[in-house]
């Protein structure tokens, strides 16, 4: 079976994720999960490694979870809360930039925000779709959307699970860089770059302090957004709009 998340050293002290599951358009499949949990945990065991780029292909950065997933979520089997892999730009030990230049949907977008550092494209689509479905978000999007794009953008986007092109939320003041797509990955390397030029020991120290009340205030979020999904998730309306409506 071909690998789906790749790692390389783009040059000296930055690594590169790169999510390539073109079969699943980059859904959390569990082969993704699985090889994306595998090369953070490279990428934290290696030294040499000062800053590290999360992009994905083409137009797809990471589109969240499979209808499969989610129908096992309604019967009771599944959990997204299974190996936290959504967090793990936040858990990674050197600073992480999501080179968002394709789509980020769902999970995927909120997945994207937990990096230390945010680069999205102008011509993508960027929804927390959740409540599109029937059902409450989670994979903490209930608290880093609004912590990365404010208060209001943020419950907004969580609300009323609309799609915004980069080019939108730009005109809405998301407080990142968003560039036409082909100057993405570009410019998240000079962020690496100016990061790689730092000593590990004081990014890996720095950025621990500054992630330090994220880190320790997601559990109690996850906890409530499981709730939530205990009281929406199991309802036949929900598993019929995953029906009708997943792409």
């Amino acid at each position: 079976m071909a690998p789906v998340v790749t790692l390389h050293e783009v040059e000296e002290g930055v690594a590169q994720i790169t999510l390539v599951d073109r079969e699943n358009k980059n859904m959390f499949s569990e082969q993704l999960v699985r090889e994306l949990i595998t090369v953070f945990g490279k990428v934290n065991g290696n030294e040499r490694y000062r800053a590290v780029v999360l992009t994905g292909y083409d137009t797809y950065f990471a589109l969240g979870g499979t209808k499969a997933g989610l129908l096992s979520i309604c019967d009771g089997i599944g959990s997204f809360n299974v190996t936290n892999f959504y967090s793990l730009a936040l858990e990674c030990d050197i600073p992480v930039i999501s080179a968002m230049q394709g789509h980020g949907v769902g999970g995927g977008f909120a997945m994207g925000l937990f990096a230390d550092f945010v680069v999205l494209s102008r011509e993508s689509v960027y929804t927390t779709n959740f409540m599109r479905y029937g059902f409450t978000p989670g994979m903490g999007a209930t608290y880093i959307v609004p912590k990365r794009l404010g208060y209001s953008l943020g419950h907004e986007l969580l609300l009323n699970a609309r799609n915004y092109r980069g080019a939108d939320l730009e005109k809405r003041g998301v407080p990142f860089p968003v560039l036409p797509r082909k100057e993405v990955l570009p410019h998240a390397y000079e962020i690496a770059r100016d990061l790689a030029a730092k000593p590990r020991l004081s990014l890996v120290t720095l950025k621990r302090h500054l992630v330090r009340d994220i880190r320790r205030e997601l559990p109690d979020v996850i906890e409530r957004e499981l709730e939530m999904h205990g009281i929406t998730f199991h309802h036949d309306d929900v598993r019929r709009r995953i029906e009708q409506l997943f792409l």
